[in-house]
């Protein structure tokens, strides 16, 4: 299966860890990718990480191994959903209030909230942290998540 969109790039990879470090100041990947392989380590790593852009009702535009099957989709399912439909309908609008902070504030550590996949597994996820897509001339491309640790409600 081909990836394609502007999440399936070496560049926008490049972007949620570059990002992630410079807000953060710490590493998101244990190790740094070689050029031209940054989406390849992104995708496969073992804990999940995602993003969307700015749309006004913003659509995941990545999502790797592990966020697909965290939330039972994939690529092309997941890269066509609005972000703000992996949380409940009663969660939405606690998801939309956080996320402003998330852009006023640059990034958000420890974040605990519920989530849903695709066939309506309820789930916590646990530490998350959240931030903005900054680029190095300090244009938002979006945000971006990523966490190790989640429980199931079910």
């Amino acid at each position: 299966m081909t990836l394609t969109g502007i999440g399936a790039t070496n560049e926008h990879a490049r972007l949620i860890v570059a990002s992630y470090e410079r807000l953060t100041g710490k590493k998101l990947l244990a190790e740094e990718p070689r050029p031209g392989e940054e989406f390849e380590r992104l995708y496969h790593s073992p804990f999940v990480v995602l993003s969307h852009g700015l749309e006004p009702d913003p659509v995941l535009n990545f999502g790797n191994l592990a966020a697909q099957a965290q939330w039972e989709m994939d690529w092309s399912a997941f890269t066509r959903t609005p972000s703000r439909l992996t949380a409940e309908p009663m969660e939405r609008e606690e998801r939309s209030r956080f996320l402003q902070t998330v852009g006023e504030q640059g990034f958000v550590d420890n974040y605990t909230g519920i989530r849903i996949s695709s066939t309506g597994r309820r789930f916590y996820i646990l530490e998350a942290t959240v931030w903005n897509l900054i680029d190095e001339s300090g244009h938002n491309h979006g945000q971006a998540a990523t966490f190790r640790e989640c429980r199931y409600l079910e």
